[in-house]
């Protein structure tokens, strides 16, 4: 435990909150910056003599359920919850899940990108977010629950057409060992999710497949980099394959181009026109 940079690392976030943020009167004679000690001991539901020990560097190493509620008091985000546990020599658990929240900035890059196929995927491979060209390219995601925007469980549970890949993609079989082994992965980072320890359950269960991967522990995920949608209404389309990283959120944005002047690119134009009106066609 490190009292003297716990200690100021609470100072110093205390003084950044201001009392309207937590719905406390500012008041005339408030001299100090930010929050009192004592608000903050209220809000933490601990004594305010044990709170200004931690400032004072005085304090034993406090309680994991000490730190959840300085944590909710001071408003410390993912990165800062971790170090404050740190601080206190006592290493933060596994994060509770990955958030399925996607900034309104992401959103907007999907949108300005009119000539790409875009989506997010979150860490459990649900589709979050996605633009026009995107649903044209593979389906109309917003006419479908959240449970069969799932790409994994689509993958291995379908319903696809008798002897198509999911969107008829060439690298089938690729994507189904890679999104294995990104799930292997995210399993070890939320342990005790309930929604991925039931999407587990129901892969194990009604894939043979999906079981084998599994069993094989792989977690070394090979890039793709170049793949070919078979399409009900223009044919095939090879789209180069580009993943960014949304690290803070545990997501990834997969934006699908066509080099320019290739048919593919023409197929996309096409598409991007037709949109998702007559696309009920099963991918």
């Amino acid at each position: 435990m490190d009292r003297r940079e716990l200690a100021d690392f609470l100072r110093i976030r205390r003084e950044r909150i201001a009392p309207a943020d937590v719905g406390l009167p500012a008041g005339p004679r408030r001299r100090t910056p930010g929050l009192r000690r004592e608000e903050v001991a209220q809000l933490a539901y601990i004594s305010t003599e044990y709170y200004t020990r931690l400032e004072q560097a005085r304090a034993p190493r406090p309680s994991r359920e000490v730190l959840a509620q300085v944590v909710r008091a001071l408003r410390l985000s993912d990165a800062e919850r971790d170090h404050l546990h740190h601080l206190a020599g006592t290493p933060p658990g596994p994060p509770p899940g990955p958030s399925r929240e996607v900034r309104q900035s992401i959103v907007d890059l999907l949108h300005r990108l009119p000539q790409a196929a875009a989506i997010v995927i979150s860490a459990f491979y649900e589709v979050i977010a996605w633009n026009d060209l995107a649903a044209a390219l593979m389906e109309d995601f917003s006419a479908l629950s959240r449970r069969d925007r799932n790409l994994v469980r689509r993958s291995f549970l379908g319903p696809h057409p008798q002897g198509r890949r999911l969107y008829g993609v060439s690298d089938g079989e690729e994507f189904a060992r890679s999104s294995v082994q990104r799930l292997r992965a995210a399993s070890a980072r939320y342990p005790d999710h309930p929604e991925l320890t039931a999407l587990v359950a129901e892969l194990l269960d009604g894939s043979e497949a999906f079981a084998r991967m599994w069993a094989t522990h792989e977690v070394t995920v090979r890039p793709t980099l170049c793949k070919t949608f078979d399409h009900p209404l223009v044919g095939p389309v090879t789209v180069n394959c580009d993943v960014l990283d949304i690290a803070d959120r545990d997501q990834h944005v997969v934006i699908y181009t066509a080099t320019p002047g290739s048919p593919s690119e023409e197929a996309l134009r096409l598409l991007s026109v037709v949109g998702t009106q007559r696309l009920d066609v099963p991918g």
